[in-house]
């Protein structure tokens, strides 16, 4: 979602239309940003191997963007004819109500600017490279992509129902920082993962975090974290299990949640499906991620 936070807004907000979006003007790109970018990729494109989904994986090897800045247009030139989906360019964080519906009209909104050097391994809010590295490729798996479409249909009518934060913990938990099942082990899907060069070992490989099987109204219910990695990650099965629990209509599940105390980010309930109980150990440092849409 919009991933409010508590500084002014990066970015330059002078030229955006009505919907929020402008244009990306690549050719505005310093030389110096395309070195950034290049070493950016780099990092992550080596540690994807291990750790990404096969999904994942497999769309990156076929986007060859590792040269330098993408253009958004070549990218929707194959993006629009494998899922319907487009890439629109806007000047940093968007409102909720915005970013819901560029995603229910399966648009989805890509921050032109792109992070300092200094940044390179911590940066506050969502700039280019996050955006995507982290969200493009799995909006060429059509059931991904179907998912999203759900979830920002979904986004606006819990708009108007004032439920907003329990749908962003949805979000947060799959969107990104979720885990899948795979053959090869449990990997990960999740774009503030996968743009960041230290929670995507710690997701996998730490003692620390709780790994818990994917439950709707379990994820809605939990708090997460914004200055650190995660104390839990949610684990699903498979897409279609992800895609199946956006059908029903979340207007009850709101109105038994708005009554109860939620959860925090290391709970551990007696009925949830385990697939690794987190050490509890002290909080490692704060992730090189931004800081996603998903924060309200």
């Amino acid at each position: 979602m919009t991933g409010q936070t508590e500084h002014a807004l990066r970015g330059d907000y002078s030229r955006m239309r009505p919907d929020y979006t402008v244009d990306q003007d690549w050719d505005a790109y310093t030389s110096a940003q395309h070195d950034l970018w290049r070493r950016l990729y780099a990092r992550q494109a080596a540690l994807v191997p291990d750790y990404a989904c096969e999904e994942f994986r497999a769309t990156l090897a076929t986007l060859d963007y590792g040269a330098g800045i993408p253009r958004f247009d070549a990218i929707n030139a194959m993006l629009h004819p494998a899922t319907r989906w487009q890439l629109v360019a806007v000047p940093g964080l968007v409102p909720d109500l915005v970013f819901f519906e560029h995603l229910a009209n399966r648009r989805f909104p890509v921050t032109v600017w792109l992070r300092d050097p200094e940044e390179f391994d911590y940066i506050v809010e969502p700039d280019i490279f996050h955006d995507f590295f982290g969200h493009v490729p799995m909006l060429f798996n059509p059931v991904f992509a179907d998912y999203m479409q759900a979830y920002g249909r979904g986004g606006i009518k819990a708009h108007a129902l004032g439920a907003i934060e329990m749908l962003a913990r949805l979000y947060w938990y799959t969107v990104e920082f979720g885990l899948i099942e795979t053959r090869a082990g449990l990997r990960t899907y999740g774009a503030g993962i996968l743009s960041s060069g230290g929670e995507i070992r710690h997701c996998i490989e730490s003692p620390r975090p709780n790994r818990i099987g994917f439950d709707l109204l379990r994820v809605m219910r939990t708090r997460y974290k914004i200055d650190t990695y995660q104390e839990t990650y949610f684990v699903i099965r498979d897409f279609d299990e992800l895609f199946a629990a956006t059908e029903p209509d979340f207007a009850p599940y709101y109105r038994e949640l708005h009554a109860l105390e939620p959860w925090t980010a290391a709970t551990v309930l007696e009925g949830d499906r385990v697939y690794h109980r987190g050490s509890g150990a002290a909080r490692p440092p704060a992730r090189e991620a931004s800081n996603p849409r998903a924060s309200t």
